[in-house]
């Protein structure tokens, strides 16, 4: 459980330093009935590719307690929504090219091919180009 705990620490501190750096960030959460995406709920698609959900520094939101809660939009729907740490399975920012990945230990396809919501966010105009340099961090072999 101190493993759970420790990733749950590191989860938070990418999320909030991403957020930091670039002013939004995205996470990757993998279908599981603890998660609540309000009344909507995940697409039949959702349920086996995930769902990408985007946070910025207008949105309120908390992250305590291991999971995030809010309120997202999707279209015009406000969805209170709670998200375990234990179900996000990559916090990234295409902004700044940077992804961490956590091994899924679901049989389902791998974050990589995840879905995207339905009202896919514009890009920034103060987005600055990196060169095509990406950072990638995957904690997924255990160490003995």
């Amino acid at each position: 459980m101190e493993i759970d705990l420790s990733l749950d620490a590191l989860k938070q501190h990418v999320f909030y330093e991403l957020m930091n750096m670039a002013g939004r960030v995205y996470i990757i959460v993998r279908y599981s009935e603890r998660v609540r995406i309000g009344n909507r709920g995940f697409t039949e698609e959702e349920k086996i590719k995930g769902i990408v959900l985007v946070f910025n520094h207008a949105m309120n939101f908390r992250w305590e307690d291991g999971a995030i809660s809010a309120k997202l939009s999707f279209g015009t729907t406000v969805e209170g929504c709670y998200i375990p740490s234990d179900d996000i399975v990559a916090v990234f920012s295409p902004d700044i090219d940077v992804r961490f990945i956590v091994g899924d230990k679901s049989p389902k396809e791998p974050p990589q091919s995840a879905g995207t919501t339905k009202s896919k966010p514009t890009k920034s105009s103060s987005t600055k180009p990196t060169g095509g340099k990406v950072i990638e961090v995957d904690f997924t072999k255990k160490r003995h």
